[in-house]
């Protein structure tokens, strides 16, 4: 046997342990993405202790009990006495609300406030929902809870979570909730009938305001969580806007096993890739290529017009509320007059961009004046515009797609409900993306940010066409297939 022969052999063998190293590599490679992945694909539950002081060592007393709301005399006396002391500034000439609320609407507001406005009457609206309390983390979370009046024979109520966003609050939902609970009574199908729980936000209504920092959306998503499962949900559906998008997709993504659909009627992409960048650029001459339709195309662009130009004109309260909200909530909450004019001015402009070419907003185009008041009194009989401005700065101080959140997918069956005067329009396409699971996609045909408060029949339409999808598909059963 020659050396040569030798040499050439030992070679091959040292190849051959090598290539099965590379073997061996690239499968351990393969095996870690796909279990890291299968790990990946759920949010951590946030353990977290929110109360004052130091988390006590007993158990947490799971106690849940009714709410009503309730001010004194003194309360509305104070009110009174300011709003009489309110200090109003001119408008410039023909400014309309384009320099935020136009002052000369706003002294029509206070004076409806003053000698209109029935707070008595609407606190009965208020409390004839049945409300409760439970402490959950620390904190007292208050809730609306709606059984359905009526069952058709052999039917369960399916248990929704609805939550709402900012300036928003639980009062939201008042008009959408008797659709969902009772739709045969509003001439809607009842092949699918709920059950309706609209928690408040912690530091948002009633709900207690978390005493630490770092109080995020996922902290919020484990909350409700739990308040579910200590209503004995063990499945649900889940339905938001606003933050309620975000609260609603991180619950999706912590617990996927438990939530039978998720539907939303604002869904934002945070994470935006070279495939996005090139869809603005080119999705306007070529919509096929990226996916998109006419209708995207149409709300869409031009890009820098109805994109980064609204959401430049629109975003400085938010660059506010993410770096010093306290400031500016300390006036608010010392200030009805001033909280109405900040509060006002999103439901005009937010409900149509448009709006701020008229004199009053166009706020009494589509709301009424007890109902947009009734959701300031919520804000100031609370005193909670400034944590509710926290929640800002708590889910955006490490910025824009940091997040694990981010970074994860939703394969919860979801459909969204894509209202045309949302401030950005995002396509299916992109959304396709994060939810990787979306069984129902509408171009609404008319309304804006606040939804459910705007246009609750078509919201609610929206909603049953999309869970009797789910329910006769069994979409939900088919996630861990």
């Amino acid at each position: 046997m020659s050396l040569n022969y030798l040499l050439r052999a030992f070679c091959s063998f040292l190849a051959g342990i090598m290539l099965l190293e590379v073997f061996l590599a690239l499968g351990a490679v393969i095996i870690y993405f796909l279990f890291s992945k299968k790990k990946e694909e759920t949010l951590p539950f946030k353990e977290g202790w929110w109360g004052k002081g130091q988390k006590p060592d007993a158990e947490e007393d799971t106690t849940i009990w009714p709410f009503k709301v309730e001010t004194t005399e003194e309360d509305l006396s104070d009110l009174f006495r300011r709003l009489d002391q309110a200090r109003f500034t001119e408008p410039l000439e023909s400014s309309c609300f384009h320099y935020g609320t136009n002052s000369v609407y706003l002294r029509k507001v206070v004076s409806y406030w003053k000698n209109q406005f029935n707070w008595k009457k609407q606190v009965e609206v208020l409390n004839k929902y049945p409300q409760f309390k439970t402490k959950i983390q620390g904190i007292d979370i208050h809730f609306v809870h709606v059984k359905p009046p009526r069952l058709p024979e052999g039917r369960s109520a399916k248990p929704l979570l609805m939550v709402h966003g900012w300036p928003g609050s639980f009062y939201e939902f008042y008009k959408i909730i008797p659709l969902l609970t009772d739709p045969a009574s509003h001439g809607l199908s009842d092949e699918h009938v709920f059950e309706v729980i609209c928690p408040s936000i912690p530091g948002y209504g009633f709900s207690e305001a978390p005493h630490k920092k770092d109080f995020n959306s996922v902290s919020a998503a484990s909350v409700f969580y739990e308040l579910m499962l200590r209503l004995g949900f063990n499945e649900f559906y889940a339905q938001g806007g606003d933050w309620g998008w975000l609260i609603c997709t991180n619950l999706a993504q912590m617990a996927p096993n438990h939530m039978k659909g998720l539907h939303l009627n604002l869904a934002t992409v945070t994470n935006m890739g070279f495939t996005h960048l090139l869809s603005i650029l080119l999705g306007r001459y070529f919509p096929g290529l990226f996916g998109f339709q006419e209708e995207d195309v149409r709300r869409m662009f031009p890009f820098w017009k109805k994109g980064i130009y609204r959401i430049l004109l629109e975003s400085g309260y938010a660059h506010i509320q993410a770096t010093k909200p306290d400031t500016v909530g300390c006036g608010l909450n010392d200030s009805p007059v001033g909280l109405a004019a900040y509060i006002l001015e999103k439901f005009s402009t937010w409900t149509d961009l448009e709006f701020h070419n008229l004199e009053d907003g166009g706020l009494e185009r589509k709301f009424n004046l007890d109902d947009l008041l009734t959701n300031i009194m919520i804000y100031w009989v609370s005193g909670c515009i400034v944590s509710s401005m926290r929640f800002y700065k708590e889910n955006l101080q490490k910025g824009i797609g940091n997040q694990k959140h981010e970074r994860l997918t939703v394969q919860v069956p979801t459909g969204i409900a894509s209202f045309p005067n949302e401030l950005l329009h995002v396509p299916q396409a992109w959304a396709q993306k994060k939810y990787t699971n979306i069984v129902s996609f509408h171009f609404m045909p008319r309304g804006g940010h606040f939804a459910a408060l705007e246009e609750p029949e078509l919201l609610a339409e929206d909603i049953l066409q999309f869970v009797g999808k789910v329910e006769k598909e069994q979409l939900w059963r088919k996630k861990g297939e």
